[in-house]
């Protein structure tokens, strides 16, 4: 196992009923930006909690935050936040919600000229706006972590961000809420989770059997949960394994002491910037074909995961590898979510020579936990997403 240092100053607040404690979690005289998305929080009972539970405190809202939260929209908050002195930020939402308010809190407090450069730059950010959340989706891990992405419409960019500034101080989860969420998002926010805990575990051994049986055991109740939460999201077991899953996919804890891909999600992300794919779905287009073409130096960790998980104890390692990927596509098909390219755009043609370009100029040309992927290999992978 690698050396690490883990911490995690994040609050968490599980069960049913946690919102009526949102008001303790937050600083006396703060005035609060309380951001959000489409507006469902005010037909499902979600606003009405958090506003009653902040009846003490001054509140201004912004609504809209769109799905791959977008920079130009955040600017918009951004001005509010600075117009008004805001002191305390609550995001009430998904993983967009949560990534577009960590934007601000970097943006708030950032003195340089232009907040794009924290993204561009990729500019840790050591001390941010501090705020909380109350999340509504269970996916992106947003709520327990000090990581987001970031979306410009206008140049068609999607970058990650991060610091350790960028922790919520804490957050408020309760299952509950996924009675409400539309079956598509659902089925997104299982596949997205899924794949965060892949990227952190199907690289190769260094002998950390427990951050292995912990992965392990994340994807073992996604898939135990997923048809469950699909067919009755009320069902309040199910729900809370489903939200702690996601969560504990993407706090830091399985990813300590073992390497890491990304590579499904750097790829994913060109996807959503040219065609405005789903994330989670820009995942499940990648993943089969990043695994068959990097099955060499992946093999041993596929074989594991297709006897572990997936119960496939015959064959050979390179057969037990490859049943473990065509395993995964059929999970995802399950879902309801399609795994090639051709089926949400017609206008494919190109994006693995354009998404290759974009990872040459940008200097993205040691990928993988092998740092061996190189741009041309990227290509090739999307190639193979056709």
């Amino acid at each position: 196992m690698n050396n690490f240092n883990l911490h995690n100053p994040t609050r968490i607040l599980f069960g049913e009923n946690q919102i009526e404690k949102l008001a303790s979690q937050i600083p006396e005289g703060s005035k609060i930006l309380i951001l959000y998305g489409g507006g469902s929080i005010k037909t499902n009972g979600i606003y009405e909690q958090v506003t009653e539970a902040l009846e003490t405190f001054k509140v201004i809202e912004f609504g809209g935050i769109p799905p791959n939260p977008e920079y130009a929209v955040l600017m918009e908050a951004l001005s509010i936040i600075k117009s008004e002195n805001i002191t305390y930020l609550l995001a009430v939402g998904g993983g967009s919600v949560l990534d577009g308010t960590k934007f601000l809190a970097a943006a708030a407090l950032y003195e340089g000229d232009t907040p794009w450069d924290i993204v561009k730059n990729n500019i840790p950010t050591k001390k941010g706006m501090p705020f909380g959340t109350v999340l509504t989706l269970p996916a992106t891990g947003s709520e327990m972590n000090s990581g987001a992405v970031i979306t410009r419409a206008e140049t068609k960019e999607k970058y990650a961000i991060g610091g350790p500034g960028l922790f919520p101080q804490f957050s408020i989860l309760d299952p509950t809420v996924i009675k409400s969420i539309p079956q598509r998002q659902l089925a997104n926010g299982i596949a997205d989770a899924f794949v965060h805990v892949l990227e952190q575990y199907i690289t190769y051994s260094v002998g950390a059997n427990l951050q292995d049986r912990f992965a392990e055991s994340i994807l073992q109740t996604l898939v135990e949960v997923a048809p469950i939460i699909i067919k009755d999201p009320s069902d309040y077991k199910a729900a809370a394994n489903f939200m702690w899953s996601c969560t504990m996919g993407l706090n830091g804890l399985i990813g300590q002491g073992v390497p890491q891909d990304w590579a499904i999600h750097m790829i994913g992300h060109e996807l959503t910037a040219l065609f405005g794919i789903d994330h989670a779905r820009t995942l499940a287009i990648i993943t089969e074909s990043h695994y068959t073409h990097n099955l060499e130096s992946k093999k041993e960790k596929l074989a594991q995961y297709a006897t572990r998980v997936w119960d496939i104890t015959e064959g050979t390692m390179e057969e037990r590898a490859k049943a473990g990927i065509q395993k995964t596509t059929d999970f995802f098909k399950s879902l309801g979510i399609d795994t090639k390219l051709s089926d949400y755009t017609d206008d494919f043609k190109g994006t693995a020579e354009e998404i290759s370009t974009r990872f040459t100029d940008r200097g993205w040309v040691k990928m993988g936990e092998n740092a061996t992927l190189t741009p041309t290999d990227v290509a090739t992978i999307v190639e193979m997403s056709y």
